[in-house]
């Protein structure tokens, strides 16, 4: 009776070892799928693999044979994703703050589990996790499942926000009052992941970081009718706003050296509105919503860079200079 199951087993664990066993660069002969095969109790013969190889190849998967005489074989050719597909992804996965290391490796693992073992070995980022700043909040995968939730039920979200204490604790904010808000979307920003969400209280769209959050829940009642709800516009609210902080939206136009086109156009896009004003420079009309981020960045761009109007906010930038420089 064991040996009929196991006989069941055969296609399917022939597939796994070759998705697992071979690649370009490691072929395995019918010999040796023979003696892989046996390692799980299956009994073959040469004629059987053949057919069995026929049919994977029939069924859509690219199994190819190398008819070299040393190092020839049958490997898989191509899969679902490849190496460096999963490379890039690997690498989110390590420089992500908001993935605990935890599950930062339990990850990396399964996207491995998708090459063969040798390409594998070469993805292996584990060693780098370590050393890497990662939230400690393990259900930080629960609470972006039940925000996805509401946003596609269109439903209200409770929660508790939390922050840093001297303690190294995170404590609710407003001595633990629930957050009520209209979810609009999740966005990932500076490696730490963020829920937009209407505030009916403030009537102000807000921003909170998702491993900073607690006790999440879905609500009965349906998300806010308001105007800002509705007009929301993902795209120009995440050019706008810079470190994921708010600020009153302003129309600004700043006057770049022309080598930073390039930096303006990586910021704001390249539908800007951009014109040229004297020789070596232009101005880019941009909406930005003002804040002590927006004025951090200008400041990196040193002389390059200079708020034309409105004057009220270039005034606000100074008074922002000056304040930074008070402190030296």
């Amino acid at each position: 009776m064991a040996k009929t199951s196991n006989q069941k087993q055969k296609l399917l664990r022939l597939l796994e070892i070759l998705s697992k066993k071979t690649d370009e660069e490691h072929k395995l002969n019918s010999a040796a799928l023979i003696r892989e095969l046996s390692l799980y109790g299956i009994e073959s013969e040469r004629k059987s693999i053949y057919s069995d190889i026929e049919t994977l190849i029939n069924m859509g998967y690219d199994v190819v044979f190398d008819s070299a005489k040393k190092t020839g074989g049958y490997y898989l050719a191509s899969r679902s994703i490849d190496k460096e597909e999963l490379s890039l992804l690997v690498d989110a996965v390590c420089s992500s703050r908001f993935i605990t290391e935890k599950k930062s490796r339990a990850l990396i693992k399964k996207l491995e589990g998708l090459l063969s073992e040798y390409e594998a070995k070469e993805l292996d980022r584990a060693v780098y996790i370590r050393d890497r700043i990662k939230t400690e909040n393990e259900s930080i995968y629960y609470a972006v499942d039940e925000i996805h939730r509401a946003i596609s039920k269109n439903r209200k979200l409770t929660f508790k926000y939390c922050e840093w204490t001297f303690n190294r604790v995170l404590e609710p904010r407003k001595s633990g009052l629930d957050y009520v808000v209209s979810p609009l979307m999740l966005s990932w920003s500076d490696n730490n992941y963020y829920l937009i969400a209407f505030d009916e209280k403030s009537e102000e769209i807000r921003h909170y970081r998702v491993d900073k959050m607690k006790s999440i829940s879905m609500l009965d009642d349906l998300r806010s009718e308001a105007e800002a709800v509705k007009s929301f516009n993902p795209v120009s609210y995440t050019e706008k706003v810079f470190g994921m902080y708010g600020g009153k939206e302003e129309a600004l136009e700043i006057e770049f050296v022309d080598s930073y086109i390039g930096v303006v156009f990586d910021r704001f896009g390249k539908d800007v509105t951009i014109r040229k004003e004297r020789d070596g420079f232009f101005t880019a009309r941009v909406h930005v919503a003002v804040s002590p981020q927006f004025f951090g960045w200008l400041s990196g761009l040193s002389v390059n860079a200079r708020i034309v109007a409105p004057s009220e906010v270039a005034s606000e930038y100074k008074k922002f200079l000056k304040n930074t420089l008070a402190l030296y």
